[in-house]
């Protein structure tokens, strides 16, 4: 099931305070969170929904190394946390689809990381208009469960879920 906005922003509503970026806990699972910074609150519940499940999820503009403006600098911490991360996570919207930073970063990661350590998370709006579809066929999803606030991975061109660690 494609995952609505509103469930994201109410994810984020659950947890106002969220922890230093640099507090991976040992054997944790890491994320790369691509997205539109005009969905900030989308983000911040997918990171809260993914440390639920047990996983990291970094957001660049939560990070104190990155300089205020993007320059130069920017795209160099992005590629070197695009490398340590254990999974690269697009977040599809209207806004992400439109950005100039999210194909770059989606073009990045696709030439340093394993086809199956990439995964889109399709989004649903309000109005019912779903984005992502356009990749699809080429990455892993993210899916919402049917029943609860569980996230499960699918491989790419199956509907067969596994579970969210089995990366």
């Amino acid at each position: 099931m494609t995952i609505s906005q509103y469930d994201l922003r109410s994810a984020a509503a659950r947890n106002f305070y969220l922890k230093n970026q640099r507090s991976r806990g040992y054997g944790q699972k890491t994320g790369f969170l691509c997205h539109s910074h005009k969905d900030r609150d989308l983000a911040l519940g997918l990171q809260q929904w993914l440390k639920e499940q047990g996983m990291e999820l970094y957001i660049d503009w939560l990070d104190p190394y990155m300089p205020e403006a993007p320059d130069g600098t920017t795209a160099d911490r992005i590629r070197t946390v695009i490398k340590g991360a254990d999974v690269f996570l697009f977040l599809a919207t209207n806004d992400s689809m439109a950005s100039r930073w999210c194909p770059w970063e989606l073009g990045f990661a696709d030439g340093v990381k394993r086809n199956e350590q990439i995964a889109l998370i399709a989004t649903r709006d309000a109005s019912g208009n779903y984005y992502g579809n356009e990749y699809l066929q080429l990455y892993r999803r993210i899916d919402q469960a049917t029943a609860g606030n569980a996230l499960y991975w699918y491989p790419k061109g199956s509907q067969s879920p596994q579970y969210l660690t089995s990366f």
